[in-house]
């Protein structure tokens, strides 16, 4: 736990909000028992977690993206302007969200930068690791999900989680498997936090 807290008041100079410390300590632990390519996925789930802007800018990525494959980054920065108004520091913030996500293999940028390419999914088969970029995407959205449409939400669009989601969910002391009157499974946040 304590190579995950170095790396991680390295790579961003502070600690984790009160509210998310035991959310990081889990991923921390999970440093431990996934293998080096998913990094990215832990750094992932911590950024839309922690910032909405990241966790926003990622959700349009993966929408705009998910049709063709590519859209162009002056669409991104398009549908930020009209959440977060048109600043010049919303669209430098844009700019740097989409380069951390190619840097984190995403995405690739062409054409200097105007157009985004999403990169093939990196598969999660980590039953820990799949739970918790489950609780990312809860923490970012702040409400239930659907089961059915978790693989496929935007803002986890950088991966291909392998397991069955529910079985995954009902495992995991974090999560919470619920049932709605059309007998559709929602995941939410458990009491852990």
């Amino acid at each position: 736990m304590d190579q995950w807290v170095q790396i991680r008041e390295h790579v961003t100079g502070l600690a984790p909000r009160g509210d998310l410390r035991p959310f990081a300590d889990r991923g921390a632990e999970l440093l431990g028992e996934v293998e080096a390519s998913a990094v990215p996925a832990l750094c992932w789930g911590m950024a839309i977690s922690a910032y909405p802007f990241f966790g926003k800018v990622a959700e349009l990525t993966g929408r705009l993206t998910s049709i063709q494959g590519d859209c162009a980054s002056k669409e991104v920065h398009r549908r930020m302007a009209e959440t977060y108004g048109e600043r010049e520091t919303a669209y430098r913030a844009a700019n740097r969200v989409i380069q951390s996500q190619a840097d984190w293999g995403a995405l690739e940028r062409v054409g200097k930068g105007r157009r985004i390419i999403r990169r093939p999914p990196m598969n999660v088969s980590h039953d820990g690791l799949i739970a918790w970029l489950i609780e990312a995407a809860l923490r970012y959205t702040g409400k239930a999900m659907s089961v059915a449409t978790l693989e496929s939400s935007a803002v986890l669009y950088p991966f291909s989680l392998d397991q069955p989601l529910a079985f995954v969910a009902s495992k995991s002391p974090a999560l919470e498997l619920r049932a709605d009157g059309s007998r559709a499974q929602n995941v939410a946040i458990g009491q852990l936090r």
